[in-house]
C-alpha cells in the first residue's frame, strides 16, 4: 500500500471514530439518557419511546386534556425523535434531542414560538457606517460586561421580534447609562402596529409576529420604552395599548442596519452593543446545545433573536477542527438550548444569520 492510500485510510478511521463518539455518548445534564435513543443508530431505539416520553412529560411538566391528546402527542414527540435524529447527522457539531418542544408538530411550533414577520429590511433603512476591523478581540461576549439582561421566555406568542429589541435597546442604554433595565415586550405587543410602507400588510402585529427595525420606528414615535415591572409581560396581544409615558426608562436615539460582512457584523456588536438578528430556525426546536453549524439550512428568516458576542474555537468533531461562532440570546427560558442561548457558527451567514442585523443607539 502506498503512503498517500495509507493516510487516506487512517483519516477515514479517524472520521468514523469521531463520528461513532458524537452519535454515542451524548446524554442531557440529569442523567435521563432522552438523547442517547435520538442519535444513536437504528430504529430499535423508538422502542422505548413511551419511556422517554413519560420521562418527557415528567421533566417539562406536560399535562394532556384526554386519552386522544396523550396519543396524538405520543405520535408526534415519535416523530420528532426521528427528525432530531435527522438533525444531528446534518448538524453533527452540536446536540439534538428532546426539548420542551418535542410534543409539537413544525408547524405549530412556527406559529407558537417564531413570529419574525418580514422576510427583509426596508430598502430605505439608515446604513450602518463601515467600522476599522483590525484590532476586533478574538472572543467577545457582552454578558460578560454587564450589559444583557437574564434570558427571557415569550411563552407560546409569536413575540420573538418584541424581545430582540428589548434585548439591543437594554443593551445600548446601558452603554449609555452604566444601567442595565429590563424593558417591557408587552408594550410592544400591545402599542406598536408600526407597518413597512413598502410591503402591504407587513406590520408588527403582537403575538403574529414583527420586525425588529418597525418596533424600533414605534419606539422613537412612542418616545420610548417602560421597564419590564412597570409594564409586565402577558404573552397576549388582546388587550389594548396601556402605554404611560410619565414612566419611559429607555428611549431610541438612532438605529440601523448592518452590513452582510461578519467582520463589520462582528465590529458594530463590540463597539455598539448586543444586536438584534434575524435566523431561520429550522434546528431550533431540538436543539441541545454545542455549536450549530447544519450543512444544509434554508435563509428564510423567521425568528427574531440577540447577538450578544462570538467565540473562535468551537469544536466541530466531523470537521477535526476548531470553528468560530456567535452566541445568540434566545427568548423561550432557561431551560431552552445552553442556558437559554445558541451558537451557531460563523463565516457563511448560517441559516441566514447575516442578513437581517440591526443596531440601535439609545438616548443618554
Amino acid at each position: 500500500m502506498d503512503r498517500s492510500n495509507f493516510f487516506s485510510l487512517l483519516l477515514l478511521s479517524l472520521l468514523s471514530s469521531t463520528l461513532a463518539f458524537t452519535i454515542t455518548v451524548v446524554e442531557t445534564n440529569d442523567d435521563n439518557p432522552l438523547i442517547r435513543q435520538v442519535v444513536s443508530d437504528g430504529d430499535d431505539n423508538l422502542l422505548n419511546a413511551e419511556h422517554h416520553f413519560s420521562s418527557f412529560k415528567k421533566k417539562f411538566g406536560k399535562t394532556y386534556a384526554n386519552q386522544e391528546e396523550h396519543d396524538f402527542r405520543f405520535a408526534i414527540f415519535k416523530s420528532n425523535l426521528r427528525r432530531a435524529k435527522r438533525h444531528q447527522k446534518l448538524d453533527p457539531s452540536a446536540v439534538h434531542g428532546v426539548t420542551k418542544f418535542s410534543d409539537l408538530t413544525p408547524g405549530e411550533f412556527r406559529r407558537k414560538f417564531l413570529g419574525l414577520r418580514s422576510l427583509r429590511l426596508p430598502s430605505d433603512a439608515h446604513k450602518a457606517p463601515i467600522l476599522p476591523t483590525n484590532d476586533l478581540p478574538d472572543d467577545f461576549d457582552w454578558r460578560d460586561h454587564g450589559a444583557v439582561t437574564p434570558v427571557k421566555d415569550q411563552g407560546s406568542c409569536g413575540s420573538c421580534w418584541a424581545f430582540s429589541t428589548t434585548g439591543a435597546l437594554e443593551g445600548a442604554h446601558f452603554l449609555q447609562t452604566g444601567e442595565l433595565l429590563s424593558l417591557s415586550e408587552q408594550q410592544l405587543v400591545d402599542c406598536d402596529h408600526e407597518c413597512d410602507p413598502e410591503e402591504q400588510g407587513a406590520c408588527d402585529s403582537g403575538c403574529n409576529g414583527g420586525l425588529m427595525t418597525t418596533a424600533y420606528e414605534y419606539t422613537l414615535k412612542a418616545g420610548g420604552l417602560e421597564l419590564e415591572k412597570d409594564y409586565p409581560y402577558t404573552g397576549r396581544d388582546r388587550g389594548s395599548c396601556k402605554l404611560d409615558k410619565s414612566k419611559i426608562a429607555a428611549s431610541v436615539s438612532n438605529f440601523s442596519v448592518v452590513s452582510l460582512d461578519e467582520d463589520q457584523i462582528a465590529a458594530n456588536l463590540v463597539k455598539h452593543g448586543p444586536l438584534s438578528v434575524g435566523i431561520n430556525a429550522a434546528y431550533m426546536q431540538t436543539y441541545v446545545g454545542g455549536v450549530s453549524c447544519p450543512y444544509i439550512c434554508g435563509r428564510h428568516l423567521d425568528h427574531g433573536v440577540l447577538l450578544v458576542g462570538y467565540g473562535s474555537a468551537g469544536f466541530a468533531p466531523i470537521r477535526l477542527k476548531n470553528k468560530p461562532y456567535w452566541i445568540v440570546k434566545n427568548s423561550w427560558g432557561e431551560g431552552w438550548g445552553d442556558q437559554g442561548y445558541y451558537k451557531i457558527c460563523r463565516g457563511r451567514n448560517v441559516c441566514g444569520v447575516d442578513s437581517m442585523v440591526s443596531t440601535v443607539a439609545a438616548l443618554h
